[in-house]
């Protein structure tokens, strides 16, 4: 595997209030466990933050929280924090002092960064015993079998295809992604949520695969896709209920 990726193009992802309206939220078991063995609660950075998914968690457990995304439509939707700092910033160059920071994290990001560029960039920005954590979200499971087996099949059949090549490493939890460090034993983790149809296609909407897709002629198979779940949902509305699989690896810089 090279890791030199170039990251999408920005408009192959919905706009941040979208982005932020329908992406799930980490389980906080991930920010107070990555909390727990950091040397300090100084300084966390979340790097590929997104509209700060992770970033308003973290910041219950350090007193700062550098946030940075390449995306100027995400940080303009962020969450915000009065422990939090968002930035326009690539993984790969960070406008961080070196030696400065207790944990740095990567949330459903580091599959499209230069994964060597971006742990040099940990190693320098990282005080002694630092932790690094990339974090994941999989494939979602729903409870109604007729809106999951409708599911699968846009996931690997229709839209599958428009995927880049380095969604398989979420689809295998980052395990088979470098990562040079002293790794640390995580629990096991998932998302646990309800969701009504709205929200359900809303998060589905979100997807780079979707947008590339549409830019390529073929906004038909969303608009399909939502139709048929629209009829198999039916009209009561009632939510269902979705899980993510949560990957974390973790280790000492």
């Amino acid at each position: 595997m090279t890791d030199k990726r170039e990251a999408p193009s920005s408009n192959w992802f919905t706009g941040g209030a979208e982005y932020a309206t329908f992406r799930p939220s980490y389980p906080t078991q991930v920010s107070g466990f990555l909390a727990e063995h950091t040397p300090a609660a100084g300084v966390a950075v979340d790097v590929g933050c997104g509209t700060g998914q992770l970033s308003v968690q973290l910041a219950d457990y350090f007193d700062r929280v550098l946030a940075f995304d390449p995306s100027g439509s995400q940080i303009a939707a962020a969450t915000e924090h009065p422990n939090i700092t968002y930035e326009v910033a690539s993984a790969e160059a960070l406008p961080v002092p070196d030696g400065s920071v207790d944990l740095v994290t990567a949330a459903q990001a580091a599959h499209w960064f230069s994964l060597s560029d971006f742990y040099a960039e940990c190693r320098r920005i990282g005080r002694p015993g630092a932790l690094l954590a990339l974090v994941s979200y999989g494939i979602l499971r729903i409870s109604d079998q007729d809106v999951q087996e409708r599911f699968g099949r846009f996931y690997y059949d229709e839209i599958g295809p428009y995927w880049d090549p380095e969604r398989r490493y979420v689809d295998e939890g980052y395990r088979t992604m470098p990562f040079p460090f002293d790794e640390l034993d995580v629990p096991e983790l998932s998302i646990d949520a309800d969701l009504d149809r709205e929200a359900f296609l809303g998060y589905i909407g979100t997807w780079s695969a979707v947008r590339k897709a549409e830019q390529q002629g073929r906004s038909d198979l969303f608009l399909n896709f939502s139709s048929d779940i629209v009829d198999i949902w039916g009209d009561n509305g009632r939510p269902r209920q979705v899980s993510w699989p949560v990957a974390v690896r973790a280790g000492r810089l």
